[in-house]
């Protein structure tokens, strides 16, 4: 008779490793959806932060989807999996419409994005060769923070709209995100973000309804806009993504709490360098990535915030240099804190920054559960384009 392996505990993972709360991660799930509920809108989750089938079918509201992704290869990875509806949220270049096509003769309803006639007229060309209606959304600039038509530019809206609608795609709507809401320095300042890109969306919407084009789709949404937004009166969709763990940046903004970042890195003591007060550990920005999104912050956080094993933050102590597999691990400068006396081998986790960044240097999460030392689950995630 062969013995069942006995479950892994944070005491025998190897580091670095990424831990998933589960109990976080259901409280984050349930919080916006009871928001979006709220407001009577569907949310249409980004599944670019957790990139795996079993965070997916938590955060879906059916195993179809609506879901939304920022790569092709997660199109391809979520539609194995049985999810059929799906908006590719970034703006689509030619070469990947074969792709695109290959998904849709399979069945998945999957959507891209365009912000240009150029771009419009190639959809619309690939479409007609293949004798299918690619649908696509017009993306609208609600704040200057990266890609879009400017919603005052009506010729050039209608121009892309007409593209699509009478050239061999499908007009399905417009959508935005309003990413400088991650700049915002007060909950106001989000929920007067959310307005404005509420309103820009709607109001390209109008526009496209009243040449009298079809626009059935009015998509919006990040993260700290989701969980602030006043009102989303026209608003069809929400999509939002970090939600699910949200990290440091999202506490940083007032969107949650530390305590409830679901998304950590287990990590172990591997020296000391008492004299310049200093705690070595095995994680390194191979394990937690460059990003350092606190810096723009009221309180940077460098890369990482300190916690014991069970997820207990230490005062003041941040993970505050990394080399390529080594943290340096202080005090934060000015604190008048101690550093725990941590021997070489103890385990400490990292409250990461940005949960996508550090989420995309692991191939799997460790699932938890609090007040218990041992492993129930272990998630594959995915990476590449």
């Amino acid at each position: 008779m062969t013995l069942a392996a006995a479950a892994p505990t944070l005491d025998t993972l190897e580091t670095p490793c990424l831990l998933l709360d589960e109990a976080r991660m259901t409280r984050n799930i349930e919080r916006l959806n009871g928001l979006m509920a709220a407001h009577g809108v569907q949310l249409r989750p980004h599944l670019k932060t957790p990139k795996s089938v079993e965070v997916a079918r938590r955060v879906m509201s059916t195993p179809q989807g609506p879901a939304a992704v920022s790569t092709l290869q997660e199109a391809e990875q979520f539609a194995a999996a049985g999810v059929t509806d799906l908006l590719y949220a970034v703006g689509v270049s030619p070469s990947k419409l074969d792709r695109v096509l290959a998904l849709r003769r399979r069945g998945i309803d999957l959507t891209v994005v365009v912000d240009s006639i150029e771009a419009a007229r190639a959809v619309s060309a690939r479409a007609r060769q293949a004798g299918d209606a690619i649908p696509a959304l017009i993306e609208i600039d609600c704040d200057g923070h990266r890609a879009g038509v400017q919603p005052g530019d009506t010729a050039q809206l209608l121009g892309i709209a007409r593209a699509l609608h009478e050239e061999g795609a499908c007009l399905r709507g417009v959508m935005t995100h309003a990413g400088e809401s991650y700049g915002c320095r007060s909950v106001e300042a989000i929920a007067d973000m959310a307005e404005q890109e509420r309103s820009a969306a709607v109001s390209c919407a109008q526009a496209i309804r009243a040449a009298g084009l079809p626009c059935p789709v009015v998509s919006v949404g990040s993260t700290p806009t989701a969980h602030f937004a006043r009102s989303l009166e026209g608003v069809t969709e929400v999509r939002a993504g970090v939600y699910v763990f949200f990290d440091l940046v999202m506490a940083g903004l007032g969107v949650c709490r530390v305590d409830d970042i679901a998304a950590t890195v287990l990590t172990t003591v591997i020296g000391h360098q008492a004299d310049k007060g200093w705690i070595l550990v095995d994680a390194g920005w191979m394990a937690m990535s460059r990003d350092r999104g606190t810096a723009r912050q009221p309180v940077d956080q460098l890369y990482g915030l300190v916690c014991d094993v069970d997820g207990k933050v230490y005062p003041d102590v941040l993970l505050a240099e990394t080399n390529q597999e080594q943290g340096i691990i202080k005090l934060r400068p000015g604190s008048d804190a101690v550093l725990p006396d941590l021997p070489i081998g103890a385990k400490l986790r990292i409250v990461p920054n940005h949960a996508c960044a550090t989420c995309a240097q692991h191939d799997a999460y460790e699932v938890v559960r609090p007040g218990a030392t041992e492993v129930v689950a272990h998630w594959e995630r995915f990476r590449g384009w």
